[in-house]
């Protein structure tokens, strides 16, 4: 069951900074919900497990997260896949792009899509739906706060 998400973060940092940071495996891993490790394996594959609860199902997954479609520093594609064992699978993805907006702020949009099977597919639509809305949109909101809270630390140094 796949479904599409869409939103938009106003960053307070300059576009470089922003790009820096979503190719940045630690902030990457700080901003991922529900992320234990993040290891890379090459510029562009990482390594990953995530636990996550939707619903009544605690699942831990093991998987790896993608960029492709790089076009630095406009946009990228990362994408991410995990098996979680009798729960089921996870993949999902996002299309990012950014924008700027005056010399010290970005727009990054964003549409993401997400698609479960196994056992938490049979969860219900809507609870599956509404979790991975509050899932992207708590990653970028995360990455908004760390890549702005870091662009200001380095205005103050």
């Amino acid at each position: 069951m796949a479904m599409v998400i869409e939103g938009e973060e106003r960053i307070a940092a300059p576009v470089e900074t922003v790009w820096r940071a979503l190719n940045d495996p630690e902030v990457l891993k700080d901003c991922i919900p529900g992320c234990q490790s993040l290891e890379k394996k090459s510029d562009t594959e990482f390594a990953a497990v995530v636990s996550l609860k939707i619903g009544p199902i605690k699942a831990r997954f093991n998987g790896g997260v993608e960029l492709t479609n790089l076009n630095p520093p406009r946009s990228y594609t990362i994408s991410g896949e995990g098996k979680g064992g009798v729960a089921g699978f996870a993949k999902g993805g996002a299309d990012v792009s950014l924008k700027e907006d005056g010399p010290d702020a970005t727009i990054l949009s964003y549409q993401a899509k997400a698609d479960v099977g196994g056992k938490m597919a049979q969860l219900g639509g809507r609870l599956i739906e509404s979790t991975s809305k509050k899932l992207a949109s708590q990653f970028f909101a995360d990455f908004n706060a760390r890549v702005s809270g870091d662009a200001e630390e380095a205005e103050s140094a």
